[in-house]
């Protein structure tokens, strides 16, 4: 892995102002849009007064969250976005994207390590051969940065905590080793290509568009449907499992500081996105039983129901988010307790609706 001075060296990134730089314009391609975090990115830039074209499949990204955004953004800001339904699979397809872009965001993957257990095959198309498509038609159309959600699953089975960007163990699922070589490609792309190129590891996002529904729902939008709808949320293993997760306005800061940041010629780096804490499920369980019967004083509540620990789960999680604050100024503005306060009146809306 590259030195970490490579990239928005510390004076630069002290005298780097976010707002000041998202009022030069610049024409932005977000892959995975109609996603979770895909959606926010697009909103932000469009709030922002940037040009963006944006691509999805719908693979796992919903129509409904481009019209959440649209209707956010208004017209007059919709008018400056350009969708291209495609799967990031095609190379012709991601080629076309990226022409006239100055910078990519790269969203797009199948997510879920149980789904990339049961179907391996499929997650390397998307996680691996679709990055590498769009490696090459960033490449090809000389954007000027391509930015990327790496995973904090890279991790693997190393025991430190908490995880710094230098040192990772082994994989523990398909969906690793894919993300763990989405990063190989990008270094390869900026010694090779002479690209700037920035991996994110996210930890664990939540927030507002994040499906609640089927098998691979993530596990809060998943808790707080069954605990409106009077059902007893599952937890695999003991409960005492942590995550350091991650609001997904802190998510959207990371992405546009790792695009905007100060940097000269090619240069490639990777950095833990999350807020820097601890959370058991049984605290993360408690939390949303609490914020939910605030909003729902009639609800009833049910224990949780304990079950086996899944197949290629790590037992615990936290991030040494320094890096990220010194080199590109990330500061996390909403912990695990004020995301869920912010997001809970979505999660119910959604709830209604599945």
């Amino acid at each position: 892995m590259d030195s970490m001075h490579e990239f928005g060296l510390p004076e630069l990134a002290a005298g780097f102002e976010l707002q000041r730089e998202l009022r030069s314009p610049r024409r932005w391609l977000v892959t995975g849009s109609a996603g979770f975090i895909g959606s926010h990115l697009l909103q932000a830039l469009l709030q922002a007064g940037h040009e963006v074209v944006s691509l999805d499949n719908f693979a796992t990204g919903h129509r409904s969250n481009l019209d959440e955004v649209r209707a956010a953004v208004g017209e007059q800001a919709w008018s400056r976005h350009r969708f291209i339904e495609g799967d990031i699979v095609d190379a012709a397809t991601c080629a076309a994207a990226c022409v006239g872009v100055d910078i990519v965001l790269h969203q797009a993957a199948l997510g879920s390590v149980p789904r990339s257990l049961e179907d391996p095959l499929r997650t390397h198309a998307v996680n691996a051969t679709g990055f590498l498509n769009m490696l090459v038609g960033a490449r090809d159309a000389g954007c000027a940065r391509f930015v990327f959600a790496a995973s904090s699953s890279t991790y693997g089975d190393h025991p430190g905590l908490p995880k710094v960007e230098e040192r990772i163990g082994n994989p523990l699922s398909p969906y690793a080793v894919t993300k763990y070589l989405d990063e190989l490609y990008a270094g390869v792309f900026t010694r090779s290509y002479a690209m700037q190129t920035v991996g994110l590891r996210y930890f664990n996002v939540f927030g507002q568009r994040q499906d609640p529904r089927g098998a691979y729902a993530a596990v809060i939008p998943n808790w707080a449907h069954r605990i409106v709808s009077g059902q007893a949320c599952v937890i695999n293993g003991d409960g005492q499992t942590t995550r350091d997760f991650c609001y997904v306005a802190n998510v959207v800061q990371a992405n546009l500081r790792a695009a905007l940041v100060p940097a000269s010629g090619p240069r490639h780096e990777i950095f833990n996105i999350a807020y820097g804490e601890q959370t058991t499920l049984n605290q993360l369980h408690e939390l949303l039983q609490h914020d939910l019967r605030e909003l729902l004083p009639d609800l009833v509540l049910h224990p949780a129901v304990y079950r086996d620990f899944r197949r290629g789960d790590v037992r615990h999680s936290l991030a040494d988010i320094d890096k990220a604050r010194r080199l590109l100024g990330y500061q996390p503005t909403h912990s695990v307790r004020q995301g869920l306060r912010e997001a809970m009146g979505w999660y119910l809306g959604s709830t209604a609706s599945v």
